[in-house]
């Protein structure tokens, strides 16, 4: 498998396993099957794993800890998160050492490479009509606590998911202190679907663009659009639902798909994979079967210009 450079901290492979499928997110799966999954995912040279205690109320922390048991494979690294909201500062880093615990129990470990600021960041202003926690929290908080956390050693670096506010993404990116990683929205519709909290674009692609020129890690995130860029979802939805709106968008791209003889899902991935800027696509795969798809697609390498733009164009269209 490709390895790419993550900003400062390396090289990680071009897909990273995510945990949302593993912890149930995106389907039903069962333990076994996820286990399974982890441990081929490991051997197929994935050497990055990313979940979170929500992703199934702890369930993919405990599929790591019982696949591990405590002993990561040698060049395999972990990143966790935490969705801390909006508390009194002085109950920032008490709160993320209560969660980092009992992520550390789940997981069977004492130490992860990366943690990441769950959720949105905010401006202040959004306080009161947006999930969140604010940019002065996060400034005058947040970066001290995980700092704090980093030099304790049970933290390696730190990062945030890049789906709040886009503003407020973008002024985080080029502090003095950047974060070491960025979870971004990285798909051919520029959609964060139902993470949606905030009107107006995205403005994912800049969000990827700056966090790649800052040096800053830059993990793909909603490849598929939470199923959106599939054949079909395997969840019920309602009809008016964003990731609904966003699967009838998608129609045009299905049929390229089919012309192309791949499947939505392989296409989306390899387009994703294409972006310039992203260092590993995070997967939301839930059993081997859906693995294999996404591993012999990295495989094929990026999709060619024309494709591309073939695809950008359709989607600009609509």
């Amino acid at each position: 498998m490709e390895m790419r450079k993550l900003g400062t901290l390396g090289n990680v492979s071009a897909l990273t396993l995510g945990g949302a499928g593993i912890g149930g997110t995106w389907g039903a799966t069962d333990r076994q099957e996820a286990v399974a999954t982890v441990r081929e995912a490991v051997r197929e040279g994935i050497t990055f794993i990313d979940v979170a205690p929500t992703y199934g109320r702890g369930e993919a922390e405990e599929v790591i800890g019982e696949t591990f048991d405590g002993k990561l494979p040698s060049g395999v690294r972990i990143s966790t998160k935490f969705r801390l909201g909006n508390p009194d500062a002085r109950d920032v880093l008490p709160n993320f050492e209560k969660s980092l615990n009992e992520s550390f129990s789940r997981l069977r470990l004492h130490h992860v490479d990366v943690l990441f600021l769950h959720g949105q960041i905010i401006p202040d202003h959004m306080v009161d009509v947006a999930p969140g926690t604010t940019r002065t929290l996060f400034v005058e908080a947040v970066r001290p606590a995980m700092d704090q956390l980093k030099l304790r050693g049970v933290i390696g670096a730190w990062g945030v998911t890049g789906i709040g506010v886009p503003e407020s993404i973008l002024d985080t990116l080029h502090d003095d202190d950047p974060p070491s990683a960025v979870q971004a929205i990285a798909n051919l519709l520029n959609s964060p679907g139902s993470l949606r909290q905030f009107e107006g674009s995205s403005m994912a692609r800049e969000i990827i663009d700056v966090g790649h020129r800052r040096e800053v890690g830059v993990f793909g995130i909603r490849a598929v659009q939470g199923g959106a860029l599939t054949y079909g979802f395997d969840r019920k939805l309602p009809e008016n639902s964003p990731d609904m709106v966003d699967y009838e968008r998608a129609l045009t791209f299905r049929g390229i798909a089919k012309e192309v003889g791949e499947s939505p899902a392989a296409l989306a991935h390899r387009y994703s994979l294409t972006i310039e800027g992203i260092s590993s696509v995070v997967l939301g795969v839930k059993n081997r079967v859906e693995l294999r798809e996404c591993i012999d697609t990295e495989s094929k390498g990026p999709l060619d210009k024309s494709l591309m733009q073939l695809i950008d164009d359709t989607v600009e269209s609509q």
